[in-house]
Formats: C-alpha cells, sequence, structure tokens
C-alpha cells in the first residue's frame, strides 16, 4: 500500500507525513526533497531552479520517474505535490492537504527564519511554475481534487488533530480494503 500526501508548499505534508512514517512504519520519499537537492546541485535558489526547470523538463520527468519507481515497490509514504497524480493506477490511498495562501507562506517564513515578502514571493513563482509545468506535461489540474479520498485544511486545525484524524482515516481505509 502506498499513502500519497500532496498540497501546496506550506500546507503541512512534510510534517503530517513523518507524523504517519512514525504511525505506520512505512517507507518515506518527498518529491521537495528531491528537487532542492538538485537545485542545491546546480547551486541555484529555489526560485532559479523552477525557472531552469521550465526550460528543461527531463527534469521533472526524472523526479516523477523516480517517485513512480518507488511507489512500485510500495509501503511507503509520498510526499509532493504531484506524487497522487502520478500514483493513480497504483492502489493506495491519496490526501491532499489545503491551508490559505497567507497562512502557507507565513509557516514557511517562520520555518526558514525568511522575510515574509522573500518567501511569498520564492513560493508564489514555484507554484505558478509548477501549475504551468505540470499543465504542459501532464496535462494535469494541481486544483482538480476529484483524485484524493481524504482532503483536509490544514489552517482550521493544530498538527495534532490534523495528525490524528488522518491516522483514524488511514485504519478505517485498512480495515475495508
Amino acid at each position: 500500500m502506498i499513502i500519497t500526501i500532496s498540497g501546496f508548499h506550506g500546507s503541512g505534508k512534510t510534517t503530517i507525513a513523518k507524523d504517519l512514517v512514525k504511525e505506520f512504519k512505512l517507507r518515506y520519499l518527498a518529491a521537495g526533497d528531491i528537487f532542492r537537492q538538485m537545485a542545491t546541485e546546480h547551486q541555484m535558489t529555489l526560485e532559479e531552479f523552477s525557472e531552469f526547470v521550465e526550460q528543461n523538463p527531463e527534469i521533472d520527468r526524472k523526479i516523477d520517474n523516480r517517485i513512480i519507481q518507488e511507489a512500485k515497490k510500495g509501503n511507503m509514504i509520498l510526499d509532493g505535490l504531484l506524487v497522487a497524480w502520478l500514483t493513480r493506477n497504483i492502489p493506495g490511498l491519496h490526501i491532499l492537504l489545503i491551508a490559505e495562501e497567507q497562512i502557507r507562506i507565513n509557516r514557511i517564513a517562520q520555518r526558514e527564519n525568511r522575510p515574509y515578502e522573500e518567501v511569498e514571493k520564492e513560493t508564489l513563482t514555484r507554484e505558478k511554475s509548477e501549475i504551468d509545468r505540470f499543465k504542459k506535461l501532464y496535462n494535469i489540474d494541481i486544483n482538480d481534487y476529484s483524485i484524493y479520498e481524504i482532503v483536509l485544511n490544514t489552517g482550521l486545525w493544530s498538527q495534532k488533530v490534523i495528525s490524528q484524524t488522518i491516522i483514524m482515516l488511514i485504519k478505517e481505509f485498512m480495515k475495508s480494503n
């Protein structure tokens, strides 16, 4: 079984995914970690690397193929904006975390101890780039929630409540499948 956790930057994907990894003892892979590692290897900021990737679609395909290959092995949690779409033909549970833009940007700014305005510019640039790239590469509309079994607004409740709710829902899902 695979569990995907999707959502825009700062929605809580990684935090919740790590709680699930502890609870269910599953392997973990984050698309964002792969992307950040590649940006570092190219000696670019995330914003610069996003622009670079727009002109080099083979980078997205490389990341996406790795995610698909790992998902086929099963028993894992995948964290990333596109992971549910990439693995929709592999049995699993797809979770989408949402939060208002301001909340997400505040979370990132606090986590990285950076100015809000700087994080806002970088985050919105990255998200626009991703929306455009995924539409062009795969004809996927990131704002289409129809493939998700669970959609939760992480801006409304604490991390603890979100994690406990998702854990309970996963256990119910596992009983019925």
